[in-house]
């Protein structure tokens, strides 16, 4: 019988040792925003209001994240409407034809203490490239006003070339950078499984 229970055991200790850890974000408290240079004197910034991401995560400090992102490029915002529009069109996102922004992670490094870089494919206006971003983790809590839910928080930040994506082609650099700079911050919520 001990023999039957040690044999067991072995069997099932690896799916514990592994088991994942799924996180979803908490719009309330997230946000992906974005910064573009206008005629290289200010700085215009703007944010989707409709996107999911979600984490898995086998390590209590996502060492071993896995990130998912789907953005609707209709839910561009930057507070003025006309530019909005514009943004919307065919000069730009061109959102009747791709609706949709994805980015899924390929890959994360360890940098320092709960600071990453990481690396994944960005499809946007029907091109696909690799981008690696800074992601810093900053930790969990138990919040009691969400009956008790775990809580995480992950900060991103990164630079992408938004022509190498087709982007805004009619627009050049000394009218609107090239860089697009990203900056998302999100509290993620632990999925009971």
């Amino acid at each position: 019988m001990k023999k039957l229970t040690f044999i067991f055991t072995l069997l099932v200790m690896p799916l514990s040792l592994f088991a994942q850890d799924n996180w979803v974000e908490d719009p309330a408290h997230s946000k992906l925003g974005f910064t573009v240079t206008h005629l290289g004197i200010a700085d215009v910034p703007g944010h989707f209001n409709d996107y999911k991401v979600t984490i898995t995560s086998s390590e209590e400090d996502f060492s071993d994240a896995q990130v998912e992102l789907i953005v609707q490029t209709a839910s561009i915002d930057t507070r003025v409407d006309q530019r909005n529009d514009h943004l919307k069109s065919a000069d730009f996102f061109n959102v009747e034809q791709y609706p949709t922004m994805t980015f899924k992670s390929t890959g994360i490094s360890k940098i320092a203490e709960h600071t990453y870089k990481l690396t994944g494919d960005l499809t946007l206006h029907g091109i696909t490239k690799q981008v690696t971003v800074d992601m810093i983790y900053r930790g969990q809590v138990q919040n009691e006003m969400t009956y008790g839910a775990l809580k995480a928080g992950i900060q991103i930040t990164g630079t992408i070339d938004r022509s190498e994506f087709d982007l805004g082609n009619g627009f050049p650099p000394p009218m609107i950078s090239n860089d697009v700079r990203i900056k998302a911050d999100g509290e993620f919520i632990k999925e009971e499984n």
